[in-house]
């Protein structure tokens, strides 16, 4: 059973468009996930993907990519050339800076990008921990009749990714041949799905292209497609504590989101090494969110 299905909020970023689910008016969160965006698919021009760095608190950043390629910088010193079936985890926990751009030196032969980024809150007693980075790419892949899964996060079906997780988490991405069948776990508090590409159904409902349907806790529900279609699983645990989010920071507490915002300003984040003579500066309004939601 889908009890909410949100309709994404689309940016047009002149090389590719940005569908962003998550946060919304409508829900904040599906379990840890408190932002998700799908970007593409596109095919790059010019100097491709330029994202400048700029700054996160408390939360984690969970790329993953269907085509293309995006380099990707740290405070911290890490560089990683992020490609399909890799996925590359960012702890900002206190705080970190990062830039995501094409490898301008593949762009002639790959010039396409398709993917999505999402950001896992950090859960109560984890929003300061140190920074840290990881790319992995030993995830498991599980094959069943008319269908394959990435398990990019958390378990599936018995298969459980390496990935670094702070609450109780599953994300993975599912492709189903025409005629696919497979059955969706129900062992998370909250989880979601989102059709990217192709054509699919749960339970027989059918699923609109880049919307993010919310599924019923722990119902047992079987996911289709009579064509073909990849689809994102996402979900995990509830969170029951407030978390606001504000441009690119996620904190339980909005005086420290206050700070982050001084700090950015002043120039107290620390810089991206081969990546510093540019920054995104602190936007004059943000879209901002809470969860669970404030009274008016």
């Amino acid at each position: 059973m889908i009890t909410q299905t949100i309709t994404p909020v689309t940016h047009d970023l002149g090389a590719f468009q940005v569908r962003r689910v998550l946060p919304s008016k409508a829900r904040t969160m599906v379990g840890p996930f408190i932002f998700v965006d799908q970007f593409g698919p596109a095919s790059l021009t010019g100097d491709g993907m330029g994202v400048r760095p700029h700054p996160h608190i408390n939360l984690a950043t969970v790329t993953w990519l269907f085509d293309g390629a995006i380099e990707h910088r740290d405070s911290l010193g890490s560089f990683a050339t992020i490609r399909p079936g890799q996925v590359n985890l960012m702890t900002a926990g206190s705080g970190i800076v990062h830039s995501e751009r094409s490898p301008k030196g593949e762009l002639a032969d790959n010039p396409g990008l398709f993917g999505m980024q999402t950001w896992p809150a950090l859960p109560n007693g984890q929003e300061e921990i140190a920074p840290a980075f990881e790319a992995m790419t030993d995830l498991p892949v599980i094959t069943a009749k008319g269908a394959k899964a990435w398990v990019i996060m958390g378990e599936l079906w018995g298969a459980k990714a390496p990935t670094t997780t702070y609450a109780q988490t599953i994300y993975a991405e599912i492709v189903l041949e025409a005629g696919g069948s497979v059955p969706l776990d129900i062992s998370a508090d909250e989880r979601a799905v989102m059709l990217v590409n192709g054509d699919a159904r749960v339970d027989g409902v059918a699923l609109e292209q880049y919307q993010l349907a919310v599924l019923a806790p722990d119902t047992a529900m079987t996911l289709t497609s009579a064509g073909g279609a990849r689809v994102m699983l996402l979900g995990g645990e509830a969170f029951t504590s407030q978390r606001h989010v504000w441009w690119n920071f996620v904190s339980s507490r909005p005086e420290r989101i206050a700070q982050a915002k001084a700090d950015w300003e002043g120039g107290r984040f620390p810089l991206v090494p081969g990546d510093s003579d540019e920054f995104i500066p602190l936007p004059a309004r943000a879209n901002q969110a809470s969860h669970p939601p404030q009274a008016d």
